[in-house]
This record gives structure tokens, sequence and C-alpha cells, in this order.
């Protein structure tokens, strides 16, 4: 019976041992929860009015107006460009505050991730303002030379104008996708072969189409050496 007794004992002990370490972990680390969660708080909430100042202030300029006008492409109604770029806001105030937090929380990993997620952020930024400044260029681009090209059939102009609009969307497009860091490599190959695309294709334009001027200016040469 002593033997069992001294068994139960050691159980009973044990058991108490565990719990106790247990009960005081929880008690170490519910201020650490509720300081990270202040923190995070605090964050979420200033990330908030942050996106609603950049929303009135957007609104306020006629920032979508504008771009509406000068026919940068529409997205859903409740994903606007202003809208875009408050959110990216909000998110970045909430990741500067989530840092400290996973800090707080004794999540090391999760920080560097944060941290990381931090730095790339302002490139989504700068992306998108190169998307809406691309767009508005390309659309003046369309305009003008709808406005300028003379002698020849209004289909052909429009023609003309668009192809220019969608080369220069290209370059864009290309431009925000290189900012973000996708496929760099890819991305400077398909730059350079749209160049010689289009030095080739206008090459074999202007031979084809001026051949006759070209051998007009070959035989005066020839004439003037004679």
């Amino acid at each position: 019976m002593k033997g069992g007794d001294k068994m139960l004992e050691e159980t009973r002990n044990a058991l108490i041992s565990s719990l106790n370490t247990n009960i005081q972990a929880v008690v170490n680390f519910v201020p650490g929860l509720i300081a990270g969660l202040l923190i995070l708080l605090i964050g979420i909430v200033i990330g908030s009015i942050a996106k609603q100042l950049i929303l009135s202030a957007a609104k306020s300029l006629r920032i979508d107006t504008y771009l509406k006008r000068y026919g940068v492409p529409e997205l859903r109604e409740n994903y606007t460009w202003s809208n875009i770029l408050a959110e990216i806001t909000r998110w970045f105030v909430i990741i500067v505050f989530l840092i400290p937090t996973a800090d707080v929380w004794r999540l090391p990993r999760i920080g560097t991730l944060l941290n990381e997620l931090l730095f790339y952020l302002p490139n989504v930024f700068v992306a998108v303002i190169i998307a809406l400044v691309g767009f508005v260029l390309s659309r003046l681009a369309h305009d003008v030379i709808l406005a300028s090209v003379k002698g020849i059939t209004k289909e052909s102009a429009n023609m003309v104008a668009t192809s220019a609009q969608w080369v220069i969307n290209g370059f864009v497009i290309l431009a925000v996708l290189n900012q973000l860091g996708v496929a760099s490599d890819l991305i400077r190959i398909l730059f350079t072969g749209i160049v010689a695309m289009v030095a080739l294709a206008g090459g074999i334009a202007f031979g084809l189409g001026g051949q006759e001027n070209a051998r007009d200016i070959l035989d005066g040469i020839r004439k003037r050496l004679r």
C-alpha cells in the first residue's frame, strides 16, 4: 500500500507542477497578448483614418472623374483607383503596427515576413501611379494623333491613333510588372522584342511604301555626281 500511495503522491505532484507551469505561462502571456492587441487596434484605427483622408481628398479633387475623362480603364464601383490607393495606404499603416505586435507576441518569423511585405508595398503604390500616368498619357497620345493626322480617312486615322494608344498601354503594363518585380528578366526581353518589332515593322513599311521616293532620291544623287 505504501508503494501505491507513493506513486499516487508522485502523480499528483506531477499534475500540480504541470498545471502550475501552464497557469504561469498563461499569466505571463496575457499581458503581452493584451499589449499586442492594443497596438494592433491602434494601427487599425489609424489606418482607417488614413484611408478616409485619402478618399476625402480624392473626392474633393475629383480624381476618379478626371481619370474617367482621360479614358483610364474603369474598375468596379467599389474598387476605384482612389479606393485602391487608399486601401494600400491603410494596409501599410496596419503592417507598420503589426511588426511591433509580432515582437510583443514573440513571433520573430512573422515579424521578418511583415518587414519584407512592408518594404514591398511602396512598389505596389508606385506601380499604381505608373499605371494611372501611363493610361492618361496613352489617351492624350490617341487624341493628339487623331487631331493631327491629315490626308487620310477618318477610319485610318482612328486606327493609327488607337494603335499608338495600345502600344503605350503595352509599355505601361510592362513598366508596372517590372516595378512589381514580376519576372524582370522576361519583361526586359519582351521590351527589347517589342522595340525591335516596331522598328522592323516601320522599316518594312517605309521600304515598301517609299520605294519610289527612295529611287527618285538616288537618281537625283547619281545625276549630280555625273
